[in-house]
């Protein structure tokens, strides 16, 4: 991280669907997937999702904090998946595909903590959070495949039912917050 750059590196299920997402943010200058918060070095996509590895699938996003700050980018992440299932999302399950936000910085711990009292106090799911907030951890970049996927399969079947909706959802309710 340096003054023109910041790092937030968030799991909230398939990382198609946050890259997919995040893509479109104005201040955001890089998405990347990859695994972390496991005990594998250099885990593949299948061996993270046989669920033995104990990493998830996360981005990892550079953004401009004077554009965006690490505050909204949580509020975008808890808009767009259910941070109240614990190891799912939707169809998918197992750890890999748990809620959880990895933390460069004390700040960014902080932050994260306030932005998920904010959600519980305002009540905006019914059940409780079970978002974790954890340290970073040693990142792995997923495979070449799995970059970019949503741009590059956009007409794939999850694609167009899960991934989607999650973008039209997203552009609607976040639309001041898109890269044009």
């Amino acid at each position: 991280m340096d003054n023109e750059h910041e790092i937030a590196t968030l799991g909230g299920g398939c990382f198609w669907c946050l890259e997919a997402v995040y893509q479109q943010v104005k201040g955001v200058r890089a998405v990347e997937s990859g695994y972390t918060g496991g005990h594998v070095s250099h885990p593949t996509y299948e061996q993270v999702c046989g669920g033995d590895t104990g990493h998830a699938e996360v981005v990892r996003v550079t953004f401009d904090p004077t554009v965006i700050k690490f505050r909204e980018i949580l509020e975008i992440f808890f808009a767009i998946h259910d941070p109240t299932t614990l190891n799912r999302q939707g169809n998918d399950v197992g750890t890999q595909y748990r809620s959880v936000i990895f933390t460069n910085t004390e700040p960014q711990r902080a932050m994260a903590e306030y932005v998920m009292r904010e959600v519980t106090e305002q009540k905006l799911y019914d059940a409780p959070l079970v978002t974790q907030v954890e340290p970073t951890q040693p990142y792995w970049r997923a495979e070449e495949g799995h970059q970019n996927y949503f741009q590059n399969h956009p007409n794939q079947g999850y694609c167009s039912f899960v991934i989607s909706p999650k973008l039209a959802k997203f552009r609607q309710k976040f639309a001041h917050y898109l890269n044009r």
